[in-house]
């Protein structure tokens, strides 16, 4: 019996996948669950399993844009495993290389047509910059055919020695609709970006004092995210409207906090959510933080996972960005950026001292927030994460981290 395997749905608005790699070569045999193939939607890479055992026949290539519910591949399930047969190895003939004889072309007569473009050809290599001098033509007597010029590459200079070699790959269906995606918001939205700093020195003194009882206790270290996330939340409820996102003449208002956070994984930049954080304490956003980044990393996150939030928190610090203008995750109308913690000389209390100090940035949907709300967010923000103690744990850090 032949069964058709077909693309199922990854998602409810999402039409068509890409095949991003197979994972096993046409023939083989395959068991059930065995992942056969890595599919690209435009929100996730996702393994995809067999649904029963047998021989394999692929019905698509690498790359190819397939429809959710085509047939992608056929599985004989009457076939048997092969018995003491080793894996079908690849049979790598030395393949002695193709040397393309390019039959010594007959000389091309020179003529005054040699090395004149084609209309069609001149306006591609304007476009390109170039001069018809610069191609060589494979039309009749040398001339330059709009095929030619299409080919051509403009030159990178006058080389200096080494090796000097391109590549041209296709983007992933991730990545492609990323880059839709911040184009849109660049071209859609009144995005404004506003910045402030903050004095680390509470919270560092709070890591050191706890960190070693609260990974004992918790198997999760203490880090800056919980920090935050909860300083956020507390922000978001007293700033509603950063909290808030349009929807044609719309305003639709959160009575909820879902952050999400931007996730560098394999594939690219994730965004799973971290669901109601408002109802979260300091353990168990450490938790979800930690879990969300493993599946991001494993390549084992989900669509739902990634839907939804209402406001995102992403840390360039980490890859050492002292200071960014990070772009809303749409339809939300806000973003926070972290960046590098660096120490610096700071005024406090009429003396210079030095303080580790982190830039923190953020941008808005102009449309939807005014200028004193999205500043009085980030001042909220700031006063949060520089008295902890007060504001974050009323002033019993103990029992805010449960310790």
């Amino acid at each position: 019996m032949i069964l058709e395997m077909k693309v199922p749905s990854p998602g409810e608005s999402i039409t068509e996948v890409e095949i991003a790699a197979w994972l096993v070569a046409d023939g083989d045999y395959v068991e059930k669950d065995q992942p056969i193939a890595e599919v690209d939607s435009d929100k996730a890479t996702l393994e995809l399993p067999a649904e029963e055992s047998g021989i394999i026949t692929l019905k698509a290539e690498e790359g190819d844009a397939v429809a959710v519910g085509s047939v992608v591949c056929l599985i004989d399930m009457d076939a048997k495993r092969p018995e003491g047969v080793a894996p079908k190895k690849e049979e790598t003939i030395a393949e002695t290389p193709k040397i393309e004889k390019t039959a010594a072309a007959a000389p091309v007569e020179k003529t005054y047509a040699s090395g004149s473009a084609s209309p069609a050809a001149k306006k591609v290599l304007a476009e390109k910059g170039m001069e018809p001098s610069e191609v060589v033509g494979t039309g009749k007597d040398g001339r330059i055919t709009k095929d030619d010029a299409v080919k051509a590459v403009p030159s990178m200079g006058t080389p200096a020695g080494g090796t000097r070699s391109s590549e041209k790959s296709k983007l992933s269906m991730l990545r492609r609709k990323v880059a839709e995606r911040l184009v849109l918001v660049k071209n859609e939205t009144a995005m404004l970006t506003t910045f402030n700093e903050v004095d680390m020195k509470p919270i560092f003194d709070l890591r050191n004092e706890f960190k070693e009882a609260f990974k004992a206790k918790h198997n999760v270290g203490l880090g800056f995210m919980s920090f935050f996330t909860l300083a956020v939340v507390r922000a978001l409820k007293l700033f509603p409207d950063v909290n808030s996102m349009l929807d044609g003449d719309y305003k639709i208002s959160h009575d909820f906090q879902d952050i999400s956070i931007a996730v560098s994984g394999p594939k690219g930049l994730m965004v799973p959510v971290i669901r109601n954080a408002e109802n979260l304490t300091f353990r168990g956003v450490e938790n979800e933080v930690k879990r969300l980044a493993i599946r991001a990393r494993d390549g084992q996150i989900t669509i739902d996972e990634m839907t939804g939030g209402t406001f995102t928190i992403t840390n360039g610090g980490v890859f050492g960005s002292m200071l960014s203008t990070p772009i809303i995750n749409p339809p939300q109308s806000g973003i926070l950026g972290m960046h590098n913690i660096v120490e610096r000389p700071i005024a406090l209390n009429g003396e210079v001292v030095i303080r580790p100090i982190m830039y923190v940035a953020l941008s808005y949907d102009h449309r939807i927030i005014d200028g004193r709300e999205s500043v009085g967010f980030l001042v909220a923000v700031k006063e949060a994460l520089e008295n902890p103690v007060e504001i974050l744990m009323d002033n019993n850090p103990k029992k805010a981290l449960e310790l």
